[in-house]
């Protein structure tokens, strides 16, 4: 989700008229792969690095005018340490969880039930809470082993990126035989990431500050139970890195502290467990309850 696309962040060289000696050379791998970490995380190894933000879900079916279906809310906490690869070039790995709250449209409120507007079926909502998300080794050379570019553009004091990621592969809830009778999971994400370039560059600042914007369109979330329906859902919005944890909003303290507590801090540096997604984790909640409910033979349009 919302941690793949800042990935994408590959350095370029800028004008010699932008280096002073307190700021990262980023004519050098290390210098890029420092910049990208802190665009990520920290420079200081094992540091908690916290995400958030907050917009709206859609649904759009063929034929009909699309719907706000509910508020979003979303966070993630994460962490870097610093690695080395063969030759001893420096690197660094990301770990992460993240959570996004599903919202009333018109209160706010954190969503327990829904009434699906497409099926008029009061259905349980389960929340993101992905854990872990997190990412391999990354360094700051492109696949010729020179040092990377970045894929954005510098204006006066700004900087800014678009990262555009299709998502495609077997969907965790399908069978054996999706190739031949469908069942993949097929969604994008899209990004814009802002920032300062002297925040960016200033060695003596261990982060940089960042503002996001994230679209993401996909097939129904499952708990929807949307049975195979036309349509899409998709979700706009903005956020930030956050100076500290405690800087999320009351709503998502209060939902960690209940529900959450693990979502304090990034998993150990060392994990190795493998990544979770919406689709992994209602599985196994469902398969903890003796598995689906039975199909039904016929379905509202």
């Amino acid at each position: 989700m919302f941690q793949k696309a800042i990935l994408f962040f590959t350095a370029t060289i800028l004008s010699s008229s932008l280096l002073t000696a307190a700021e990262i050379d980023i004519s050098t791998a290390e210098g890029v792969a420092k910049i990208n970490r802190k665009i990520q995380c920290s420079l200081v190894d094992n540091k908690p690095i916290t995400y958030y933000w907050y917009g709206n879900a859609f649904g759009r079916r063929l034929g009909m005018s699309d719907k706000l279906l509910f508020k979003v809310e979303g966070m993630n906490v994460r962490s870097c340490s610093t690695v080395r690869d063969k030759s001893g070039n420096y690197g660094w790995k990301l770990v992460t969880r993240e959570i996004l709250l599903y919202k009333d449209a018109k209160s706010g409120a954190v969503l327990r039930n829904w009434v699906n507007p497409y099926t008029n079926e009061k259905v349980e909502v389960m929340h993101v809470a992905n854990d872990p998300v997190n990412q391999p080794p990354q360094f700051g050379l492109d696949r010729q082993g020179k040092v990377a570019k970045f894929r954005g553009d510098f204006m006066d004091e700004r900087w800014w990126s678009t990262a555009t990621i299709p998502l495609y592969y077997n969907n965790a809830l399908g069978g054996d035989y999706q190739q031949y009778i469908g069942g993949t999971y097929r969604a994008t994400e899209m990004f814009n990431f802002f920032g300062d370039i002297k925040s960016l560059l200033d060695a003596d600042n261990d982060t940089a500050d960042v503002q996001v914007g994230w679209v993401r369109h996909s097939d129904w979330l499952p708990w929807m139970k949307m049975a195979g329906r036309d349509g899409i859902i998709y979700m706009h919005s903005a956020g930030k890195k956050l100076k500290k944890w405690e800087d999320l909003s009351q709503t998502m303290k209060n939902e960690i502290a209940t529900n959450y507590p693990k979502y304090t801090t990034p998993p150990p540096a060392d994990d190795q467990r493998p990544n979770e997604t919406s689709w992994t984790v209602f599985k196994k909640i469902m398969e903890n309850r003796g598995g689906p409910e039975p199909i039904k033979k016929e379905f509202p349009h």
